[in-house]
C-alpha cells in the first residue's frame, strides 16, 4: 500500500512512529498540567455559584480547558522565532509541530472554548470570549511589556474563575470582586516568570511577594468570614489550605526575590503555577465544603503528576 500510494500519488505514509512524535509535541505544546489548574479554577468558580445547574459544569471545563489550550499554543506560535534561539527543543522550532498547523490548533481550540461556553449561559459566553481575545493580546504583543504583561495574565485567570461562577449568571453580579485573588496571583507568577531565562529584578519579585501576601490575607479574611456565618466545618479546612499555599508558595518566591538567578525564578513559577489549585480548594472549601474541596484539590495532585512528563511554564 505504501509503494502504490507513493508511485501513483508521489504520498508516503507517516510511519507510526512519525506520528507518535507528531501527538507527542501536540501534547507538549498545551502544557497538559497547567491546563489541569484551569478546571481547578472553574470548578471553585462554580462552588462560589453554589452548585446549582449541575448539567452545566461539563461544559464550562470543556471550555477551561480548550480556551486555555488555545492561549498556550498562541504563546508558543507568536514566540517561535525567540524560542528558536532560546528553547530550541520546543514543538515548533524543533519542527515536531508546524508553525502554521500550530496556529490552526490553537485558533480550533479557542473556538471550541467559545462554543461548549455558549452552551452554558450567554454570561459565560462573553466571560470566554473575554478570555480569548485577552490571552491572544497577551500572546501577540502584551507579554513583551513588564506592566501590560503580567496584568493581561492575571486578568485571563481571574475571568476563568468567573467563568466557573457563570453557571449561575446572578452570582456573577455579587461575587466578581473574587476574580481579584486569582488575578493578583497570577500577576505575582507572570512578573515572576520574566526572569526565567536571564534572571530577575529584585524589586519585581518585592512586588510579587508581597502580592501572594495580600492574596493570603484575602483567603484568611474569607476563612474568617466562614467562621462568622456558621460555617466552621468550612472554615477549618480552608484554614489548613491557606497554610498550605502559603507554606508552598512563601519560600519559594522568598528565594526569588533574594537572589534573582534563573534557576530560582523558574522554580518560583512553577511552584507557583502547580499551587493555584490550593487557591482554588481555598475558595471551594468556603463556600462548597471540605469534601468538595478535596475534589478540587486532587487536580493538584494530577497537576503534579503531569509535571514531571511535560513542561510547567
Amino acid at each position: 500500500m505504501r509503494n502504490f500510494a507513493h508511485d501513483y500519488f508521489g504520498y508516503t505514509p507517516p510511519s507510526a512512529g512519525d506520528v507518535r512524535a507528531s501527538l507527542s509535541g501536540y501534547l507538549e505544546l498545551v502544557r497538559p498540567p497547567n491546563i489541569t489548574t484551569a478546571l481547578a479554577d472553574v470548578l471553585a468558580g462554580y462552588a462560589i455559584a453554589g452548585l446549582g445547574q449541575p448539567q452545566r459544569l461539563a461544559w464550562l471545563l470543556v471550555a477551561t480547558a480548550t480556551l486555555y489550550a488555545g492561549g498556550i499554543v498562541f504563546n508558543d506560535y507568536f514566540d517561535r522565532t525567540l524560542d528558536a534561539v532560546e528553547r530550541p527543543e520546543r514543538p515548533i522550532p524543533s519542527g515536531r509541530v508546524p508553525a502554521k498547523r500550530a496556529a490552526a490548533f490553537g485558533a480550533g481550540l479557542l473556538v471550541i472554548g467559545i462554543l461548549a461556553a455558549a452552551m452554558v449561559t450567554p454570561a459565560a459566553a462573553a466571560v470566554a470570549v473575554s478570555i480569548a481575545v485577552l490571552a491572544l493580546t497577551y500572546d501577540a504583543a502584551a507579554k513583551h511589556h513588564p506592566v501590560l504583561g503580567p496584568i493581561t495574565m492575571g486578568a485571563c485567570r481571574g475571568l476563568n474563575l468567573l467563568l466557573g461562577i457563570a453557571a449561575v449568571p446572578l452570582a456573577l453580579s455579587f461575587n466578581w470582586p473574587l476574580a481579584l485573588l486569582p488575578f493578583l496571583y497570577i500577576w505575582a507568577v507572570t512578573t515572576v516568570s520574566r526572569g526565567e531565562v536571564h534572571g530577575g529584578a529584585r524589586t519585581a519579585a518585592a512586588a510579587s511577594f508581597v502580592a501572594l501576601l495580600l492574596v493570603l490575607a484575602g483567603l484568611v479574611y474569607l476563612t474568617v468570614g466562614a467562621v462568622f456565618l456558621g460555617a466552621t466545618s468550612n472554615a477549618i479546612a480552608a484554614a489548613c489550605l491557606v497554610f498550605a499555599l502559603a507554606w508552598r508558595v512563601l519560600p519559594a518566591y522568598w528565594r526569588a526575590w533574594h537572589s534573582t538567578a534563573p534557576g530560582d525564578a523558574r522554580a518560583a513559577v512553577r511552584t507557583g503555577v502547580l499551587s493555584l489549585v490550593l487557591l482554588d480548594a481555598v475558595l471551594s472549601a468556603v463556600y462548597a465544603g471540605s469534601v468538595y474541596a478535596l475534589a478540587v484539590l486532587a487536580a493538584a495532585f494530577v497537576a503534579g503528576w503531569l509535571a514531571r512528563q511535560f513542561a510547567v511554564t
